[in-house]
């Protein structure tokens, strides 16, 4: 992948982590990578944001901060183009969507039904 061959020709001698790499990966984003079975930039990029926050919310069995799914936009927005947007430039499509009553429910909140 471009943004793969980007950090290895960035940082040559040391191995490369590109998911930790992305702009709005930490600790905590990486950890749920991990919990999530998520390796590799070719593995986020065919994710759903909704998907990963409905299977991160059940692995959890606790409600999860719907910012961790804008976290999500942005992090397979950038594995799919290069773009690095931030996370808040997708909290606003997820508000709209949280009013709506289409986005996903988080484990707390769709025990609560």
């Amino acid at each position: 992948m471009v943004l793969e061959a980007a950090l290895r020709e960035k940082h040559p001698s040391s191995p490369v982590d590109a998911l930790s790499d992305l702009r709005n990966v930490g600790p905590v984003t990486r950890k749920n990578f991990r919990l999530l079975e998520i390796e590799t930039l070719e593995q986020l990029a065919a994710q759903n944001a909704d998907d990963l926050f409905r299977r991160l919310s059940e692995m959890r069995g606790e409600r999860v901060d719907p910012c961790v799914h804008d976290i999500f936009g942005a992090t397979i927005h950038q594995a799919r183009t290069g773009n690095a947007l931030p996370w808040w430039h997708f909290s606003g499509a997820r508000k709209q969507r949280q009013k709506a009553g289409t986005f996903p429910k988080s484990y707390q909140d769709a025990r609560r039904r």
